[in-house]
């Protein structure tokens, strides 16, 4: 069997760069701006996209302007927009806005839930289903993250046991897909691995995505690991957006383009055209205030500039 016998012939990827990306970025980004990124992601072909999210603005401030931005997007035929909420409040919200699938998450670390979002794992896993059980009653998608499903930022590593059981009480409740995050981009694609067989010994693969983060520079090798275990979904960012908020000046969302780069040459299909994603973290790259990290994407600005200074 080849090394890759298993990898699907078609990837889906999902754009967390409007959300995931910008709510960690320092500058303040006009709503206007982001409705352009988005639009520009949804003609780059990205099915998917994260525009969003319904917390509260105290907590996220890049995501107080949550509504508006729904609200001004010119939707493009054959894109979901996606936005992330927190409970019940936040869904509906989200609603009245015009989300067309929602995103709930909890964290696999009790340190980093109460961090994060000032509440225990149960408490949050009991937020998660008042917002399943209204979604069911419109019949909305819900989507499921698990952050730190490999380690955290202040427990170290997770016990793999921990995360499965976590994926599958979300998988239980009734959200469609689990995207694993490694939130800070600290596990090695012996331990995903590790973990995705677990996991799949129990649930299908449509039933997990990768969110992998660059921080050490392992994110494309643990995409590797999900391809060959036949995943075939995975998040991203347009030009690497986001940063790590655990690692000051570390890349953190895996970058789009160099997520395209790899799949197109590896002959899988994703109707995303990489050129069209990088020309839309260039519309942003200029507001965030620093160079974006992804390497494919900086290497096709190199290319289009050659006499420019690497950045």
């Amino acid at each position: 069997m080849g090394l890759f016998e298993r990898a699907p012939g078609r990837v889906t990827i999902v754009e967390v760069g409007p959300r995931d990306g910008l709510q960690n970025e320092p500058a303040v980004i006009p709503t206007g701006a982001k409705v352009k990124l988005i639009e520009h992601l949804a003609e780059a072909g990205l099915p998917l996209i994260e525009a969003t999210a319904f917390v509260h603005p105290q907590a996220v401030p890049p995501m107080a302007d949550a509504a508006e931005v729904l609200s001004r997007l010119r939707r493009r035929p054959g894109t979901r927009y996606l936005a992330l909420v927190p409970n019940a409040k936040g869904y509906e919200r989200a609603r009245a806005a015009g989300a067309d699938e929602v995103a709930i998450f909890i964290a696999a670390s009790e340190t980093f839930s109460q961090r994060n979002t000032r509440c225990s794992i149960a408490e949050s896993l009991a937020r998660v289903n008042e917002v399943i059980t209204l979604a069911r009653r419109e019949r909305v998608p819900v989507r499921g993250y698990l952050s730190t499903a490999w380690y955290c930022p202040y427990e170290g590593r997770i016990d793999p046991a921990v995360a499965v059981r976590l994926a599958c009480m979300l998988l239980d409740a009734g959200v469609w897909q689990v995207s694993l995050g490694d939130t800070i981009g600290a596990a090695t694609p012996h331990e995903v691995e590790a973990l995705l067989a677990s996991l799949l010994a129990a649930v299908p693969t449509a039933a997990l995505a990768l969110h992998c983060h660059d921080t050490r520079g392992t994110a494309l090798a643990n995409v590797l690991v999900g391809l060959q275990l036949g995943l075939s979904t995975f998040d991203s960012s347009a030009g690497g957006l986001g940063g790590c908020p655990f690692a000051p000046g570390a890349a953190g969302n895996l970058a789009t383009e160099d997520l395209v780069y790899l799949l197109d040459g590896m002959g899988i299909e994703t109707g995303v055209s990489l050129e069209a994603v990088a020309r839309a973290a260039a519309s942003i790259e200029p507001l965030v205030g620093h160079p974006l990290p992804g390497r494919a994407y900086q290497a096709l600005r190199l290319a289009a500039h050659p006499s420019s200074p690497a950045s």
